[in-house]
């Protein structure tokens, strides 16, 4: 199979080479996780499906990657990370939309979701109270994070491990206000963090702030506050930050630098354990149809908190990784993109499974996928 996946990677590169080369947009609102492009009705569909297969090297006799992450998930296995279809409604001064989604990314990231819940990947509705705003309750995508569930419009096919173990989705309120083509400022009220249905008594609350200096330059601050832990569980307050700015340098350059800094309250001790992680992303564009980006990141949680719940072999250590992955995209059509991408990551301490039931500090994969959306 290892074999496959690097002729499969020769294949993409010949068959690309021969498009003549073009400028790279600047970075855009993602297609599918943004708002509907205008139409001739004020009624649209959309549909995505994310195919993939991955391999792990010297990984344990399992399909399943490590604990901590979430999308593309399984290895050694031809499988579905998302499969999505959904409608959505705008005429300017109501919408709202429903989308219905599974694969592999739906059984790891809504686990403990309702059954009945757990296929929605967005319900809302909304309205505009006054002008330039918009109120919106249900289920949505997140307001945390550079990267999306819809795995075609982030740079990286993979997620970062700051992505992976914050929310992709949210249920609440939410109200957006456009100040201005450059400013966009918005409140949320949550059941909590990823969470669709509430665990608590306790509200979360939530900031956003989107600013445009320049056709070139976007840069993003998202706040988060809440209590997470179980009704009859003590408090223990979460405090959450995320940072990211995109520059389009050139024509074919694009740069982005991600930053997460999180403190909660402990358990057993006073104080509070902090985790923070980064990354750096510089995207290229080869050719018309062929780009690449290299992503580098680390991440890093005192005591392994949030993250320890996937690391059970480390959960009073505390949790130190660093990485890195190279892409190569070809899109043959505007509708169609292969992906294959090489991972690696390291633990200051051993934390990956080996075939031997030994623990490893490296850890390394190759992911190849084929996304269409329409």
């Amino acid at each position: 199979m290892k074999i496959l996946l690097v002729a499969g990677a020769l294949a993409v590169a010949a068959s690309a080479a021969q498009a003549q080369n073009t400028a790279s947009p600047a970075p855009t609102v993602p297609t599918v996780t943004g708002p509907a492009q205008p139409a001739a009705g004020p009624l649209t569909y959309y549909a995505f499906v994310d195919a993939y297969y991955g391999y792990d090297f010297n990984h344990a006799n399992t399909n399943v990657r490590p604990g901590f992450l979430y999308s593309h998930n399984r290895q050694n296995e031809f499988t579905v990370n998302q499969g999505l279809v959904g409608v959505r409604y705008d005429d300017g001064h109501v919408r709202g939309a429903v989308g219905l989604h599974a694969g592999s990314y739906v059984s790891a990231n809504y686990a403990n979701e309702d059954p009945v819940f757990k296929h929605i990947y967005e319900a809302y509705a909304g309205f505009r109270p006054f002008a330039k705003a918009w109120l919106d309750v249900g289920i949505f995508s997140s307001h945390i994070g550079f990267e999306s569930a819809i795995s075609k419009d982030n740079w990286a096919l993979t997620r970062t491990l700051m992505a992976e173990n914050s929310p992709y989705y949210e249920s609440g309120a939410r109200l957006t206000y456009e100040v201005g083509p450059k400013l966009t400022l918005t409140g949320l009220v949550l059941n909590g963090w990823q969470n669709i249905r509430e665990n608590n008594q306790a509200k979360a609350v939530g900031t956003q702030i989107q600013w445009k200096p320049t056709a070139k330059v976007l840069v993003n601050s998202s706040t988060f506050y809440g209590n997470e832990q179980p009704a009859d569980s003590l408090i223990r307050r979460r405090y959450f930050h995320n940072f990211y700015v995109t520059y389009a340098a050139t024509q074919r350059l694009n740069l982005a630098l991600v930053f997460d800094v999180g403190k909660q309250q402990s358990a057993g001790r006073v104080g509070y354990d902090t985790w923070h992680a980064g990354a750096v992303f510089v995207k290229y564009q080869l050719a018309n149809q062929l780009s690449t980006t290299l992503r580098g990141e680390y991440y890093y949680a005192d005591r392994g908190v949030i993250i320890n719940s996937s690391m059970p072999l480390r959960t009073a250590a505390d949790v130190r990784l660093t990485g890195g992955a190279l892409n190569l995209d070809y899109a043959p059509t505007t509708n169609v993109l292969v992906r294959l991408e090489g991972r690696y990551l390291h633990s200051r301490s051993p934390t990956f499974q080996r075939p031997d039931n030994q623990t490893a500090r490296d850890y390394a994969n190759l992911t190849s996928s084929i996304a269409l959306s329409f």
